[in-house]
């Protein structure tokens, strides 16, 4: 078959198997693919309320068996994966997305997997399914703004080994770092590869700055960065993402971790997400002049319910050991451009140039008359690697529609403009210090959330029920009354997520 100028470089198995983009694939086009391919089981994936991908095997043994775990999917125990369901009347559905379809990398028999969407006993999408919140926070957006959010996520995540003395890793130096100077760069690379048949859209990865040794051990700091994509397919993609670094960690015999702290002093594993809203195929905040008033209310929206983001984005006690004065991760709520001190930055987005760049790269070159103008993102650098990601991304929308109806959000964000080290300047309202706090803010600002029944009432309940059950209030205070704690805190969540 003749691939169309749109699939022939894609490394999507699938989507070069069908010549179409994902978003097409029916079920005659998974159903040939596994006939012809020889496939020999189906595995349905979908995130519990842990944020693992969990999974349900089909060894695939007839079309009308396969047709009808295509169509109707299959029945689940949801007091097993959400604490918000009951087990007295537990039974949810999982249907399987066609477009997320991707043959298994890991499976030593042939399998096709696709990941789920959660439905109740009226088949109805399950209101508290992180998933379907995030549905619902993209459809409000577009209700009250016209338009629609995409995100990329940064994930960091750190590798760990005995310390080799061939090329000793360098502490807190690894940023960009190329092998034989940082370890494990084949495991990224292959982490990649997998990624991307698997039709994740990918920026890039690289080596992280946290390098160190400790115990023996040398700790290598890693980072996977995405394209811009749909809020809802930005989500699935970190989570496959977690999935696969693990899956690879685990087949060469290394530990992986999201925590986001590993050792005191030494960089955690954060989980950025940048933003951009579009309107008709057009990227508001990218106009060739600067910011524009769009990106300035959406980044005051951001401000305004940055503390009630951390519920969701900062999931464990150890998340606000990360969150501390003078690290590359904030605490002061605050903007800056470029300014990594900052909860919000606006970074480079090649806004405003002409070709001289490529011109003077590339001297034979003739001149190109008008560049692309869609790279501008706002990025909020506070979640980290325990995010509950659905949900974070759900408050995300929330608040970025909260920053564009809401009045006074243009002259709000301007006056939170900070150039310096934000830590030094005083006066700035502080991200929370604790999940106690994070969950107080949250459900102070609940109403934003429950706008539109995007965020339901009972899901903010357990979750803030959650959050104020580590009992972390006065954590840094404990730190250091009970010797102990941290190694302790650190061993509880070095899996989390």
């Amino acid at each position: 078959m003749l691939q169309s100028d749109t699939v022939a470089l894609n490394p999507n198995q699938l989507v070069r198997a069908f010549d179409k983009p994902s978003e097409e694939f029916t079920k005659a086009d998974i159903m040939t693919y596994i006939e012809a391919n020889d496939i020999r089981m189906l595995n349905l994936r979908y995130l519990g309320g842990d944020g693992r991908l969990k999974m349900l095997n089909f060894v695939i043994q007839s079309r009308a068996q396969l047709d009808r775990v295509l169509t109707m999917g299959e029945r689940v125990d949801g007091s097993s994966l959400f604490s918000f369901v009951e087990a007295t009347s537990s039974d949810l559905y999982v249907v399987p997305r066609f477009r997320t379809a991707f043959v298994n990398p890991f499976s030593d028999t042939p399998s096709l997997d696709l990941l789920c969407s959660f439905y109740d006993v009226d088949g109805n999408p399950l209101a508290s399914a992180p998933e379907h919140i995030l549905q619902k926070a993209q459809e409000s957006l577009t209700r009250h703004t016209g338009t629609t959010m995409e995100a990329l996520g940064e994930l960091e995540y750190y590798l760990f080994s005995p310390a080799e003395a061939l090329y000793p890793v360098v502490e807190q130096r690894g940023y960009h770092e190329a092998p034989p100077f940082s370890k494990w760069g084949d495991i990224r690379q292959e982490t990649l590869y997998h990624l991307a048949q698997m039709g994740c859209a990918l920026k890039y990865a690289h080596a992280e700055v946290g390098n160190f040794v400790s115990n023996g051990q040398q700790h290598v700091q890693h980072e996977i960065e995405f394209l811009p994509a749909p809020v809802n397919e930005a989500a699935d993609q970190m989570a496959l993402a977690k999935w696969v670094v693990r899956q690879v960690a685990y087949r060469n015999g290394l530990e992986v971790s999201f925590s986001p702290k590993i050792v005191v002093g030494q960089a955690g594993n954060g989980m950025h997400f940048h933003t951009r809203l579009m309107k008709d195929g057009v990227n508001m905040f990218s106009q060739g002049k600067g910011l524009t008033d769009e990106a300035f209310k959406v980044i005051g929206g951001y401000l305004t319910h940055a503390a009630v983001l951390t519920a969701f984005g900062n999931t464990v006690p150890t998340s606000f050991l990360r969150l501390v004065p003078h690290q590359e991760a904030p605490t002061a709520i605050c903007w800056g451009d470029r300014n990594r001190s900052a909860l919000v930055r606006v970074p480079l987005g090649w806004q405003n140039l002409d070709d001289r760049m490529f011109r003077n790269a590339n001297p034979n070159e003739p001149p190109i008359e008008q560049l692309p103008n869609d790279a501008q993102t706002i990025e909020l650098r506070s979640p980290d690697g325990s995010a509950n990601i659905h949900l974070l991304l759900a408050g995300i929308t929330v608040a970025a529609r909260e920053g564009l109806t809401t009045p006074g959000m243009l002259e709000f964000a301007r006056q939170r403009y900070v150039a310096g080290d934000a830590a030094k300047v005083e006066g700035l309202d502080q991200l929370p210090s604790s999940c106690y706090e994070s969950a107080e803010r949250l459900l102070a600002q609940r109403d934003s959330f429950e706008t539109d029944d995007v965020f339901p009432p009972g899901l903010i309940d357990t979750w803030a029920t959650r959050l104020q059950g580590y009992g972390d209030r006065d954590l840094r205070t404990q730190l250091l009354e009970q010797k102990g704690l941290l190694d302790e805190l650190v061993r509880r969540y070095f899996h989390i997520g």
